[in-house]
């Protein structure tokens, strides 16, 4: 354990998170998605919901303000609903630390597939919420 760092980041997540540079997206994918799939690059978070997984990287990892939608989900597919609370819990986790952040775009499916194949890595999560996915877009870390 280390001090300021919550206990849901794996030591595993902590250095995949400094490896990344600015522009690089990581996955934080619900216990559904196919992420060895798309990326070779897995890391576990079983048991963790993405909203308890945003609180703690997000004090760490500074969102990229460059671009439009730092944040991306999937649309639902035709006929499916997305339950707005879904996204309602993940925003309120963002803006503890990112209050103006720009709102979450949402993109179809089989787009999002491939851009999880280009992000830096994928973390598997114990999500359940149906669409529970996310994509986190690393921006410059401010200089003090």
């Amino acid at each position: 354990m280390l001090k300021g760092i919550s206990p849901v980041i794996s030591p595993e997540l902590l250095k995949v998170l400094a490896e990344m540079g600015h522009g690089d997206e990581i996955v934080l994918a619900d216990a559904h998605f196919p992420g060895h799939t798309f990326n070779p690059k897995v890391l576990r978070a079983d048991g963790i919901r993405i909203p308890e997984l945003l609180e703690g990287i997000l004090p760490l990892f500074e969102l990229d303000s460059y671009v439009p939608a730092p944040l991306v989900m999937m649309a639902a597919v035709e006929g499916d609903t997305l339950d707005p609370k879904v996204e309602q819990s993940y925003m309120n986790a963002i803006r503890k630390t990112n209050p103006n952040v720009a709102p979450i775009e949402r993109i179809g499916r089989f787009n999002f597939y491939d851009r999880a194949k280009e992000c830096f890595a994928v973390v598997m999560t114990g999500e359940t919420a149906k669409y529970g996915n996310i994509i986190l877009k690393k921006g410059v870390t401010p200089c003090e």
